[in-house]
């Protein structure tokens, strides 16, 4: 791991210390050993996430509410004609994304969903990945669940997509010869260039990150890991990335959905 320069500093538990010595109870965001990225964020950053007026996330979210009722397509169909209101509609979808998707014979993404509804249903163009389009309605969907525990299956047809998950998850990769485990298993908590390292959670995402100045999904914070390693990204989408995003949101079942959150 030639190059990485890790600092172990002491692990927090349940109950844990804020920068002004506040002692804080995690509740839902942690869960066993299970811990959102929300417990290893700033007291300033997770005041942004809590507050619906400071959340920057919630530009994109409004852009996603537009959507829901824009009928596009040859079809002339909104998302609205098919699904109603979101707010009965989508609650808890997003818990249980990625799903095995029978007419593909592999998984399926909630980014994918959507694209595939716009070409199949409203006869329309596809988005482009982390457009601000893609990620509204992302956002949108995933916020109908809000606050509900993450409950994605791996079992039955899904399962030999979670163990390619998986092994991604472990192998490693890139000129430093690392795998997703060395930082989000093994240190987590723990600093690495300035940085906090977390259990890697996919529970925020779409996620608003201070360091990128706008929403992104989960396949651009893979793609950014493995430019970190210096390994050759997927590209966004892949089934490589899809199988890892269900293991990477297995290892997180039962923690709140947090879409959108806001990260450093």
């Amino acid at each position: 791991m030639a190059g990485l320069v890790i600092a172990a500093v002491p692990a927090t538990g349940a109950v844990a210390a804020d920068g002004d010595g506040t002692r804080i109870d995690w509740g839902p965001y942690k869960v066993g050993d299970v811990r959102s990225g929300y417990t290893y964020a700033g007291a300033q950053t997770r005041a942004m996430q809590d507050d619906d007026f400071q959340n920057p996330a919630f530009l994109w979210l409004e852009r996603g509410a537009e959507l829901w009722d824009t009928a596009e397509g040859a079809a002339g169909k909104a998302c609205a004609d098919c699904h109603g209101d979101a707010e009965e509609s989508m609650a808890d979808v997003a818990t249980h994304y990625p799903i095995y998707f029978e007419d593909w014979g592999k998984l399926m993404n909630i980014e994918q969903r959507i694209n595939w509804c716009r070409e199949t249903q409203m006869q329309a163009e596809p988005f482009e990945w982390e457009s601000d389009d893609l990620l509204g309605i992302t956002a949108f969907v995933k916020h109908q669940s809000k606050g509900l525990p993450v409950d994605v299956s791996v079992d039955g047809p899904a399962a030999p997509f979670f163990e390619k998950g998986k092994a991604f998850y472990e192998e490693r990769r890139g000129q430093l010869d690392m795998a997703c485990t060395h930082c989000h298993v093994d240190h987590p908590g723990d600093l690495i260039r300035a940085e906090t390292l977390s259990q890697g959670q996919a529970n925020g995402f779409p996620t608003y990150r201070l360091k990128w100045q706008t929403l992104g999904s989960l396949h651009r914070r893979f793609r950014g890991c493995n430019r970190n390693i210096r390994a050759e990204p997927f590209p966004y989408g892949s089934d490589e990335y899809t199988n890892l995003e269900l293991y990477v949101t297995w290892r997180g079942n039962g923690l709140p959905v947090e879409s959108p959150s806001v990260r450093k």
